[in-house]
């Protein structure tokens, strides 16, 4: 088979940038996996550990060996699929943030779709439920949750990446969905009906994890059932309130 003068340039210049990469970074292809399934197991091992570990000790206090270590993978492995430490680290964030989007936009469509009439309490009981189900285990919401506010502090995220790859898509179809079930009010508070509801959730998620375990008010008495339920009669009814007054 043979190729054209341009295919073969760029087969080289792709050749030559691979080459350039291994020996920048010491990759001995020899340990690399030698297989789809051991590499998928091995990028699996790799964000797990770094998840772990970021959430432990935050991105600074974080070294690659302390992540390689912990994942039983060598230093190699890292380098083969993310390149270093900081695109692992925007990996692991953009990984979570499209598993919780699609989640979330899964759970809207099935409401929406549903034979029975939709209606903002079927909407809004199953958007919280949905938004704290990754938070149901308590080691797991620790750990996202100093991940989560690690991030907030050090801010190494590119800028746009919570607005693109979660807020704004979850937003749209919540903003479409409300559209449909109560299309009285208007776009504006539409959108600061979601961002309260969206407060409120993460409000309860924080209270959880903040008092986990502790006793003497009866604030840790409330389960996360009670609380939804609250959320929802109380954000259905200021939607409610929202359009009876737009449609005056």
């Amino acid at each position: 088979m043979f190729y054209t003068l341009y295919e073969t340039s760029v087969l080289y210049k792709c050749m030559k940038q691979v080459f350039k990469e291994i020996t920048m970074t010491g990759l001995d292809t020899q340990n690399m996996p030698d297989s789809t399934k051991e590499a998928r197991i091995t990028r699996k091992r790799l964000l797990e550990a770094a998840e772990e570990l970021f959430a432990q000790k935050g991105f600074d206090g974080t070294a690659i060996r302390d992540i390689t270590t912990k994942a039983r993978r060598n230093i190699a492995a890292v380098n083969y699929f993310f390149g270093d430490k900081r695109e692992l680290y925007e990996e692991l964030f953009r990984l979570r943030l499209r598993e919780m989007c699609e989640s979330r936009l899964n759970t809207i469509k099935t409401v929406m779709s549903d034979k029975g009439k939709p209606t903002l309490e079927k909407l809004f009981y199953a958007y919280s439920v949905d938004f704290l189900k990754p938070f149901a285990d308590p080691q797991q919401s620790q750990r996202f949750m100093q991940l989560f506010f690690r991030e907030m502090a050090e801010q190494r995220l590119p800028k746009n990446m919570f607005l693109d790859e979660l807020a704004a898509p979850t937003l749209t179809a919540m903003e479409e969905a409300i559209a449909v079930i109560c299309p009285h009010i208007n776009e504006r508070d539409t959108m600061m009906s979601i961002l309260s509801l969206t407060g409120q959730l993460v409000h309860i998620m924080q209270t959880k994890v903040l008092f986990e375990g502790a006793q003497g008010h009866s604030i840790t008495s409330i389960n996360i059932e009670e609380s939804i339920n609250h959320i929802v009669k109380f954000s259905a009814a200021g939607i409610r309130a929202y359009a009876k007054r737009d449609k005056k």
